[in-house]
């Protein structure tokens, strides 16, 4: 199969077929893409992990339509009807749309006016009529005449009816169409019953716009219309314009012949050839707003999940709250729980003076680095309540995003890791431990609860879980594991091992102690070479045996740090953190003793900054503390905010109040901006002009326009 589309794939990605041809041979040893962009880029020409993916898509697309072609052949052979032509085009076609226009003639289908027409013996005049060579009299259709079709004009209206399916399933035809459709079309919504309250749908009762000029949020939100019932969704086409083109194609006759395929054309394009292609526009339509959505929602994920973390501190987090009080609870350095507790310095109890006690015991008796507080209900208040506490030390506070939290605190994750506490004190913990290592803890969430996303529950959620499960596979590898210290959650997205094979590791700990080195993971239960293979190089052992096993460099690798050791007269470990510099020679020794360029680079750059996080380090946020609600916002008035969510019309700010304020796409930049993906990030530090407040309907618009940002 591969060979045949080689050359289809490296033309469309750009890439050398032998890439390809190794990509595949991988893939068919079951590498994974972390592994081969990391550890096999010699074999692939130092292909990306994006190369990479979109090689693999191509890969499983032609595999797809190779079964698919396979199923085509097979269907059309057993109605005899296989001729030397048509099965060199379907083994030739690269394109499944158009591989479906081949098969479309022949595909089983349900009773048709065509077939019964067909079936009746009305097919031989109805090829006369298409062939235009003769005029068609009354006696022509009388001899035609049966039971199905007892009149001439029954006769006539069966032979339009072949005609019209002749004219509806021609592959050119419907593929040249299918492009006049996707260029010049128009989707169109309108309110589907009059007494409907349109609501959030208000500016799509009486909706058009060019698929060509068309955003894919609106189209999104034109579906969601439609899937709630209160909008109806269509296609709008120039049918004139397809008419003449479909006259251009097919009248090469005169007289009765073509007034009746005239005729055939006009109402197979309003029965046939219009719902078929609108219906495959919208499709289409849809597939690529979804992709888009996903794409972003993606995207987004990739941000939050890549927050700096704090690192190995020891933190205090706080879930605030009114009534049920805040929970408190002490995490030591690698984010277990030391003590819980619950304060209440807020209304109704408000009983300040023991909350305060209470912190500052805490504080002496567990001496936090920093504290955590979720963004949630009456996290101001509790921000400014801790910061007027008086320390013995100073301690940074961290407003921290706690969106999902109570999602992980009633899932089966959480009751695993903490059966003996409740949801409040669970999803403190989860607050702290964001702090500490937001990749760790946010991988236990299902990402649709983290609040990235834009349309999340209209879009294909096969396609979204596949590549949302992607992006954090991507990101834990990228960023590496400890392997002494991370959950199975965590370690079950290391590339090479399954979830069994986390808890195996996890369990091995238990039962062992900490990993001394790499290789004491070929111990555990169920951790073939394979496996091995693919995780060692990700996994993490500080003050280990090897100083190696705490970098990115492959056990595979480890004889070539030794060469190098050796030509620089050094000790392995005294190569770390250091920049060794070869010279020709010894790098064309290193190449003769079978080692690739691409690997050696990679190596002297790992013992330069061994276990370098790419996250980087978390910073301090404050929000103006004079502004507690919407009604203290003034227009003009310059505010910090963070970027909680990107969208395609803008982003979501946070500033410190109950309700996010939206920073509209032209308000990002002075110069166009065709993507608000391009200027902002999650987690982005602003300062933000307010251009407006709606008191009533609790919207805030925001601009980076004249505010001041460095």
């Amino acid at each position: 199969m591969l060979n045949k589309y080689l050359k289809k794939i490296s033309y469309s990605l750009n890439v050398e077929t032998r890439q390809i041809v190794a990509l595949q041979k991988l893939f068919d040893n079951q590498a994974t893409i972390p592994f081969i962009a990391r550890y096999r880029k010699e074999a692939t020409g130092n292909l990306d992990e994006i190369q990479i993916q979109e090689i693999k898509t191509q890969l499983a697309y032609f595999d797809e339509l190779e079964k698919r072609k396979s199923y085509i052949l097979s269907v059309i052979r057993e109605q005899e009807q296989l001729t030397p032509e048509l099965e060199k085009k379907i083994e030739t076609e690269t394109n499944a749309d158009k591989l479906e226009d081949l098969f479309l003639p022949f595909k089983p289908q349900r009773k048709t006016r065509a077939t019964k027409a067909i079936d009746a013996g009305l097919k031989p005049l109805a090829e006369k009529i298409m062939a235009q060579k003769h005029p068609v009299s009354q006696k022509d259709y009388q001899k035609y005449e049966c039971e199905a079709f007892p009149t001439t004009e029954d006769v006539r209206k069966g032979v339009i009816d072949i005609i019209a399916d002749t004219i509806a399933t021609n592959p050119e035809m419907r593929d040249h169409l299918r492009q006049f459709y996707w260029e010049t079309g128009i989707l169109q919504s309108k309110l589907r019953k009059k007494d409907i309250d349109a609501g959030k749908y208000e500016n799509y009762t009486n909706y058009a716009e060019p698929i060509k000029r068309l955003k894919m949020h609106r189209a999104l939100a034109v579906f969601r219309g439609e899937k709630e019932e209160i909008l109806t969704v269509s296609i709008g086409i120039d049918e004139q314009v397809i008419v003449q083109k479909l006259k251009k194609r097919f009248l090469n006759g005169y007289g009765t012949t073509q007034n009746i395929i005239t005729e055939a054309i006009e109402d197979g394009l309003k029965r046939l050839i219009h719902p078929a292609l609108e219906n495959e526009t919208l499709k289409k339509l849809k597939e690529k707003a979804d992709k888009e959505a996903i794409k972003l929602f993606a995207g987004n994920l990739k941000q939050l999940l890549m927050a700096p973390p704090t690192g190995e501190k020891r933190i205090m987090a706080i879930d605030p709250g009114y009534r049920t009080g805040c929970k408190v609870v002490c995490l030591d350095a690698q984010g277990n729980l030391l003590h819980n507790e619950t304060i209440f310095p807020h209304a109704p109890q408000k009983d300040t003076k023991r909350a305060i006690k209470k912190i500052q015991s805490l504080t002496d008796a567990y001496h936090p680095d920093y504290i955590a507080i979720g963004n949630g209900t009456a996290s101001k208040e509790t921000e400014r309540f801790i910061k007027k506490i008086k320390f013995t030390k100073d301690i940074e506070v961290f407003m921290v995003n706690e969106d999902g939290a109570s999602v992980y605190s009633a899932s089966k994750t959480a009751r695993e890791e903490f059966p003996q506490y409740d949801v409040t004190v669970r999803g403190a913990i989860s607050i702290g431990r964001r702090l500490l290592d937001p990749l760790a803890e946010l991988i236990k969430i299902d990402p649709k609860s983290i609040g990235v996303g834009q349309y999340q529950h209209d879009v294909n959620q096969t396609e979204l879980k596949k590549e949302l499960d992607n992006t954090v596979f991507q990101c834990v590898n990228e960023v590496g594991v400890n392997l002494n210290t991370a959950s199975y959650h965590l370690l079950a997205y290391v590339s090479g091992l399954s979830e069994t094979q986390a808890k195996n590791i996890v369990t091995y700990r238990k039962e062992h102690g900490k990993f001394k080195n790499r290789l004491e993971l070929q111990k555990v239960k169920r951790l073939g070479p394979k496996a091995f293979e693919q995780s060692a190089g990700f996994l993490r052992i500080r003050d280990g045996e090897n100083p190696l096993d705490n970098t990115a460099v492959h056990p595979e690798s480890y004889k070539m740090v030794g060469t190098i050791a050796d030509l620089k007269r050094m000790k392995t470990e005294d190569l770390i953190n250091q920049e060794i510099s070869l010279s020709s020679d010894e790098k064309q020794k290193l190449i003769n003793d079978g080692w690739g360029i691409y690997t050696l680079e990679d190596i002297l750059q790992e013992l330069k900054q061994p276990g370098r996080d790419p996250r980087g380090k978390a910073s301090v946020f404050t929000f103006n503390q004079q502004i507690q609600n919407i009604e203290d916002l003034k227009e003009g008035l310059r505010v910090p905010g963070v970027v909680t969510n990107i969208t395609d019309f803008g982003a979501f700010i946070d500033i410190g109040i109950k309700q996010n304020g939206l920073l509209h796409i032209s308000e990002i930049a002075n110069e166009y901006v065709a993507h608000p993906s391009q200027k902002l990030h999650i987690n982005d530090q602003l300062i933000l002009r307010i251009k407006s407040v709606d008191i009533e309907r609790g919207r805030i618009q925001l601009s980076l326009k004249d505010a001041k940002n460095e």
